[in-house]
């Protein structure tokens, strides 16, 4: 086990990126490079900068060539496991799924970030995962406005700082999960390890329930999802610092 006084967390890397191809017909996506580097390997510096000390990592598509890649983390100073789907399942469980099965990995609450997306100045705040450790919450979601390809977004913030699952809140509008959180197992803990489950109707579900607090994220912020996409963002300046992070 991880050393208790760090935290832990999860990375998605399981998907099969189909809008991504042809790239991703012979490499998975979250090793595709952004910026001179792996996609995976921007959240993989950012956890370790933060004092995390152990990841899980799920894997599916050609999922032997992401450990061949990333290793045992020991060139971040993490210890990685990874949590193979493809080789115990057939292919990925989808989100929720993926997490049920990498749970005996991790610890009751931990950071979960999706391999695809780049937010090069998030910070993996250490006083933001303990205080949620202290909740009964289901989880804490980072939330940015509605790109393009997402107008419509996924939830609104109440007043009070808890998600909405039905509407905007008194802002007006409707937020786009960034793919960002912090999570604690109950909330995946019922699923049968193996099933396919997608994480939306659970993160709903925990809403109403009043169990999920969301908030927005101000900083660098793309989901890669195709070709076109990641072109694009390679022409940009990375800002050489962070700037922004959970709180």
């Amino acid at each position: 086990m991880s050393d208790p006084g760090k935290g832990e967390a999860l990375i998605l890397a399981a998907g099969r990126g189909e809008r991504m191809r042809p790239l991703t017909d012979a490499c998975p996506k979250p090793l595709l490079k952004v910026r001179g580097k792996p996609l995976i390997e921007w959240h993989l510096e950012a956890l370790a900068r933060a004092g995390i000390g152990r990841v899980v990592i799920n894997t599916a598509w050609l999922e032997a060539q992401i450990p061949a890649a990333i290793g045992d983390g020991s060139r971040w100073g993490l210890a990685i496991d990874y949590s193979m789907e493809g080789r115990d399942h057939g292919g990925a469980l989808e989100t929720a799924g993926g997490i049920a099965k990498a749970l005996p990995l991790l610890r009751e609450t931990f950071w979960l970030v999706s391999a695809d997306i780049h937010a090069p100045d998030f910070v993996y705040d250490p006083q933001a995962a303990q205080r949620f450790a202290r909740t009964n919450l289901l989880a804490h979601l980072w939330l940015v406005p509605n790109p393009g390809f997402h107008a419509k977004g996924d939830f609104g913030i109440g007043a009070d700082g808890y998600g909405l699952a039905d509407g905007p809140g008194p802002d007006g509008s409707t937020w786009t999960y960034a793919n960002l959180a912090l999570v604690r197992a109950e909330l995946c803990a019922a699923i049968p390890v193996g099933q396919k489950v997608a994480l939306g109707p659970r993160l709903y579900a925990g809403m109403r329930e009043h169990r999920i607090t969301v908030e927005r994220f101000g900083g660098e912020w793309h989901n890669l999802g195709t070709p076109a996409q990641l072109a694009a963002l390679q022409q940009t300046a990375c800002r050489e610092l962070p700037r922004h992070g959970g709180s």
